[in-house]
């Protein structure tokens, strides 16, 4: 029997796409689920008369596949990854590669490689981007794990992958342990703030402008040919002119209540721990976490007071102009978070980060693939050590072209009781991030005078704490200086 090139278990919509994907790419693939119904289900029909191989037992499996081995696994995160990981190493032979595809936590991916490695075999965790469309006709990947293993899979894993100009794929090895699906994360919790931005954009011109939904269909068509040109932007475009079958407008009739799976409060919670000020992708997290509060909302509703209802008298034009500028503005904010995050990820852990190569993994394929992406990575390429990408010369420019808009949409958001958290976040670490003296002063003295827990002072080199003495009985004992 002709041996496969490499063999995916989990045959849910995921699976399957990419299974479909690295045929059509001229790889042999050998495919096994826990329930075999599935396999035989997908061989006889989306997989028919293709180069694809159904397995009806591990052991089968593993035989048919070439070696070194690649296994991709795409089952649900967690125990079931650990399962089937205990499953193949008595199977497995020195040098056998395991694959995890799904949305891990980067800790588990990172405990993994070091386990797996320790059996004599090697481990990859990629993040993959692009929803059920992209696995299929070729999404972003971001792999890491086992640097050896990297060779053996990149010609398949850079063959089915997005392509962006000059046919570069959109997906390079990462870095070791976990980094590859940290990345990912980031990723996630970068589409969280945008989906979110978006979501105020479309809920400004619903509720200040009175805009209908074809007239936001166009609006957002508009948007999707210059700067905000985008696959988030272009399915809002599609979203808001789809209609059922009696004519109404779909996006009317969907509950106002957001699910998460966990990967955007995973980036807030990393943020947190490494001390980066990831506010946009939190408040976007907080955002939904109010979404499901539905039945409390609609209860306060009837009981809080707000301004009566908005009448906008402006120009609606110069406005949405305005809202154009402040969208594109919070999502570079939003980019720019992200970024800090993985620039501390990388001293926290070692890592050797590309950052110009990871906006480029994300130029195609993926949920957040943006046009702006390219200057992400123009950004690193003139200056690869920029401590913040607001400080380039493009974007800095572009944010200092918005700025007026984006504090009038904002003004004009809060003054008629229209929630933008995500929005109003974004000028606010903006605001933050360029003020050279903020109140921490205070902050400080505050800490010192409750708790001893000293500070610096402006007349003295860094690294020298000072205590004061602020009620005159409390001694010069001090509590010490520590971060969290």
């Amino acid at each position: 029997m002709e041996k496969s090139d490499i063999g995916l278990i989990g045959l849910a919509v995921m699976g399957e796409n990419l299974v479909l994907n690295m045929e059509s790419k001229g790889f042999r693939v050998s495919v096994y689920n826990r329930t075999v119904e599935k396999v035989d289900k997908f061989v006889q029909g989306r997989g028919k008369d293709k180069n694809i191989f159904g397995a009806r037992s591990l052991e089968e499996f593993v035989s048919s596949l070439k070696s070194p081995r690649k296994v991709f696994l795409m089952v649900k995160a967690g125990q079931a990854v650990d399962d089937f990981i205990e499953k193949l190493i008595p199977v497995l032979d020195p040098g056998d590669v395991i694959i995890d595809g799904g949305n891990t936590h980067f800790p588990d991916t990172a405990r993994r490689t070091a386990y797996v490695e320790s059996k004599g075999l090697l481990y990859i965790g990629t993040g993959v981007s692009g929803g059920e469309e992209g696995a299929l006709k070729g999404p972003s990947m971001m792999p890491g794990g086992s640097p050896a293993a990297w060779p053996l899979v990149k010609p398949i894993f850079q063959g089915i992958c997005a392509k962006v100009e000059n046919g570069q794929p959109c997906c390079d090895w990462v870095g070791e342990g976990g980094a590859g699906h940290f990345v990912k994360m980031v990723h996630n919790g970068i589409e969280y703030g945008d989906i979110q931005l978006i979501c105020e954009c479309y809920h400004i011109m619903k509720e200040l402008l009175g805009m209908s939904n074809e007239e936001m269909h166009e609006t957002f068509a508009e948007w999707n040919k210059g700067d905000l040109d985008s696959y988030l932007v272009e399915i809002t475009r599609d979203i808001l002119a789809k209609k059922d079958e009696d004519g109404n407008y779909v996006l009317d009739y969907i509950l106002d209540t957001a699910g998460q799976k966990g990967t955007g409060k995973w980036t807030a919670i990393s943020a947190l721990d490494a001390g980066v000020p990831l506010t946009l992708i939190g408040e976007s997290v907080f955002a939904r976490c109010l979404s499901a509060q539905k039945e409390e909302r609609v209860a306060a509703s009837k009981i809080l007071q707000g301004p009566a209802p908005a009448k906008f008298t402006g120009d609606r034009k110069a406005f949405l102009e305005d809202l154009r500028k402040a969208l594109f503005a919070a999502k570079v904010v939003s980019y720019a978070q992200g970024y800090a995050l993985m620039k501390a990820a990388a001293k926290e852990y070692g890592w050797n980060l590309n950052y110009g190569g990871i906006a480029l993994m994300w130029r195609g394929g993926c949920i957040i693939r943006s046009v702006f992406l390219g200057k992400i990575k123009e950004a690193f390429d003139n200056n690869p050590e920029i401590a913040n990408i607001l400080l380039d010369p493009y974007f800095s420019g572009k944010l200092a072209e918005a700025q007026s808009g984006w504090r009038n949409v904002l003004a004009q958001a809060i003054v008629n009781g229209v929630p933008a958290p995500c929005l109003s976040a974004a000028l606010e670490y903006y605001d933050g991030y360029r003020c050279e003296r903020l109140p921490a002063n205070l902050l400080q003295a505050q800490r010192d005078f409750f708790g001893a827990h000293t500070y610096e002072r402006t007349d003295m080199p860094r690294g020298q704490f000072f205590h004061t003495n602020w009620t005159g009985h409390g001694g010069d004992t001090v509590a010490g200086t520590y971060i969290a």
